[in-house]
């Protein structure tokens, strides 16, 4: 059900890959917070399970397959939530892929476009997307997820994470330009989160314990850690802000 204060009623939010993870809680805390959302992913079985799930709680959310690499699927998932809804407030994109383990220069060329291709390029495509139905409703936030690995990179997945460092130099370089337009850019650099995505470390019990010991707060996150955060950032309850990060990693260190 939709909480009582409702502070995004009458907002319409796209949040790319979302249907499972960070993305998905992500997705249903907009949609709990009154939201009207648009959910996707590259499979329709993805999708039409994680629809299922979240109209168990009553909240209004539609789906579409959306490969966020493909300006086709991109421009249909902006067309589409136009349809289904009459226009767009909120976007959130939060697609990335990790596709090299080891040392940073020994990435395959193929490996490090391909993580440009969707971690950086794709997010700055949607905002161009984005921006001119934001302009018809008369202001939008914009909310990309980068990572803590943007401010301290991973070890052994260098490209990854500047990746993550480059969107947040998108969120720099746009957020005056936007601000013009009534438009907020932010972004959210989670720490090490309980996702399938992370599942090569949270698998390894000594892997997991080694990175716990690094986090202050002592535990990993979890998707829904992230949420909350996302719903401030795209509220009016955080109307004067444009052009920050939010770091959500239980403390652990987090400045370039």
């Amino acid at each position: 059900m939709a909480s009582a204060v409702a502070k995004l009623a009458g907002k319409v939010a796209i949040v790319t890959a979302s249907t499972e993870g960070i993305g998905f809680a992500i997705a249903r805390r907009l949609g709990q917070d009154g939201a009207k959302v648009m959910i996707s992913s590259r499979k329709q079985q993805n999708v039409e399970k994680a629809l299922a799930a979240l109209r168990k709680e009553n909240l209004n959310v539609e789906g579409m397959v959306c490969h966020v690499g493909k300006k086709e699927d991109r421009q249909r998932l902006f067309k589409e939530t136009v349809s289904k809804y009459g226009g767009i407030d909120i976007l959130v994109s939060n697609a990335a892929v990790s596709t090299y383990f080891g040392p940073t220069l020994l990435t395959p060329e193929e490996s490090f476009d391909k993580m440009f291709d969707i971690n950086v390029k794709s997010s700055f495509m949607l905002c161009q997307e984005a921006v001119p139905e934001m302009v018809k409703r008369g202001s939008g936030s914009i909310v990309l997820i980068t990572s803590i690995a943007g401010y301290v990179p991973f070890e052994l997945i260098g490209v990854y994470s500047i990746t993550k460092t480059a969107l947040l130099g998108i969120v720099k370089a746009l957020s005056p330009e936007l601000a013009k337009q009534n438009i907020r850019i932010n972004g959210l650099a989670p720490g090490i989160i309980k996702t399938k995505f992370s599942s090569a470390l949270t698998s390894n019990e000594s892997a997991k314990m080694q990175a716990e010991i690094n986090i202050p707060m002592g535990r990993l996150g979890e998707p829904e850690d992230c949420s909350g955060a996302v719903s401030f950032l795209v509220s009016d309850d955080s109307k004067f802000m444009t052009g920050e990060t939010i770091v959500v990693a239980g403390g652990a260190t987090s400045r370039l």
